[in-house]
């Protein structure tokens, strides 16, 4: 097995919305807002090769929308899908299959896009993974949560006959080496791999921990639909990450890629941080 990050770009979102009740002065010292209180987020995804499997966990933002769109979430950045592919000599016909942990925009924007006037799998070769309670959860919206499901990153997956579902029960394997987690405190039934790799276990954390500067228990995101739920699950897994000396692998941390954690008389905290590569 071989892992290998695969960056995306970076876009900005409201510090605020970021770190929920938790005061600008403090969050603003891990992650300096600009001008206009945005913080700068990355949009990092994980690529397994795993036998004759290439598995994608999420896309990014993708390109397909509009300047509207757009103009709110000031993407930037030199690196894409496509350009991260090409470095380690693959393309996006290579990819076997795409792990979506959940289809907020940002995870799944990259998974379609337009041809001519149609709206088609960006991998044409890839089975595409969700489960049967986040995608009825996706498709039929809260008023809270629609602007980030957007039904022309959804709906064309299941169109093109090239969508499956993962069983929503914890620990369920997806490979031998791939086991998959649930958490419901950001959305209902996100997905989050545990990877066995070199000896290690590595978690992908999506949205549970978005950054190190999300680690203390009350750092929850004010976009999480149950915030004591998330509490709840910060707790039971930043406290498995230290005794089981689990890799945290963050989505949107715009320095660092993986972390360990210790436990220390504050509570759970940051140990090390350091790249994928160097595992």
């Amino acid at each position: 097995m071989n892992l290998f990050t695969i960056n995306t770009g970076f876009f900005k979102l409201d510090g605020g919305a970021m770190f929920g009740v938790v005061p600008k002065a403090i969050w603003n010292k891990t992650n300096p807002a600009d001008a206009n209180n945005l913080c700068t987020w990355a949009m990092r995804c994980l690529l397994i090769e795993d036998g004759k499997r290439l598995i994608l966990i999420d896309t990014g933002i993708g390109n397909k929308q509009d300047e509207k769109f757009f103009s709110h979430y000031y993407l930037h950045g030199d690196a894409t899908m496509d350009s991260s592919l090409a470095s380690f000599g693959l393309n996006r016909d290579d990819i076997t299959d795409v792990f979506l942990t959940h289809l907020h925009f940002d995870h799944v924007g990259g998974a379609v896009m337009r041809d001519g006037e149609k709206l088609v799998p960006v991998f044409k070769n890839a089975t595409y993974w969700s489960n049967t309670k986040h995608w009825n959860w996706a498709v039929n919206p809260n008023e809270r949560e629609k602007a980030s499901f957007l039904k022309e990153n959804i709906l064309p997956i299941q169109e093109s006959g090239q969508l499956k579902f993962i069983d929503a029960h914890d620990n369920v394997k997806f490979t031998n080496e791939i086991s998959v987690r649930f958490v419901y405190g950001h959305t209902e039934s996100m997905m989050l791999p545990l990877i066995n790799y070199k000896g290690k276990q590595i978690l992908y954390m999506a949205d549970l921990l978005p950054s190190v500067g999300h680690l203390p228990l009350p750092y929850v995101m004010a976009y999480d639909m149950f915030p004591l739920q998330t509490l709840t699950e910060k707790k039971i897994f930043l406290n498995e990450a230290v005794s089981k000396d689990y890799i945290l692998f963050l989505e949107h941390d715009p320095i660092n890629e993986c972390c360990t954690l210790q436990l220390t008389e504050k509570g759970v905290r940051l140990n090390q941080t350091f790249k994928l590569s160097d595992i």
